[in-house]
């Protein structure tokens, strides 16, 4: 049940690393815990899920919606024009590609949606590109089965300062990203006035 609501939350533009839970279930599938055929299809369901939530977001919301919350994900007007260009310029198969491109896959069903983007063909790009993706990850940690352990518990301090360093610049590029918003809000304030 976790792999679902982690991997609907991650589809609905929440980024939380599909990487880590479904290599994780692929890895218990390994154990014998769970089958990895199971693992992939409720993954790849929970995408799906997830996509459609994000693509309702974008297609009724649209930037009415991201203008006014986008700023709780960091999302702006300019980042909405810039994936409508891509979108455009890529055609709808980037649904299907932008599913199994890390950051990307989190958010290209709200572009999909605000380009109103036809239902069953999103469906069915989105599915496709979410099992491609699925389907790897979770073979992945089936494939590394009892060395999964030795990767997560084989940390050492040099391990912890990485991902210190790491966390540290993550939420640096999260500050700076809030200031840069901040700034296009008050310059569209100031041309508006």
């Amino acid at each position: 049940m976790a792999l679902v609501v982690l991997t609907v939350a991650e589809a609905a533009c929440i980024p939380i690393p599909s990487e880590v839970t479904v290599g994780y279930a692929g890895y218990l599938a390994s154990t014998g815990r769970i089958n990895l055929v199971v693992v992939i299809v409720l993954a790849t369901a929970g995408e799906t899920v997830g996509a459609f939530i994000s693509y309702a977001i974008g297609r009724y919301g649209g930037r009415a919606f991201v203008d006014r919350f986008g700023r709780y994900v960091l999302l702006s007007h300019a980042d909405l024009d810039r994936a409508e260009r891509w979108f455009e310029h890529r055609g709808e198969w980037s649904v299907a590609v932008g599913r199994v491109v890390p950051l990307v896959r989190t958010f290209i069903a709200l572009p999909a949606g605000v380009a109103e983007m036809p239902l069953l063909r999103f469906g069915l790009l989105t599915a496709a590109g979410s099992l491609v993706w699925i389907a790897a990850l979770a073979a992945a940690g089936d494939a590394l089965g009892s060395r999964w352990n030795r990767l997560t518990h084989g940390f050492t301090t040099a391990g912890y300062v990485v991902g210190g360093l790491v966390v540290l610049a993550i939420v640096a590029f999260l500050f700076l990203r809030w200031q840069r918003l901040r700034a296009e809000r008050r310059h569209a304030l100031v041309e508006e006035g």
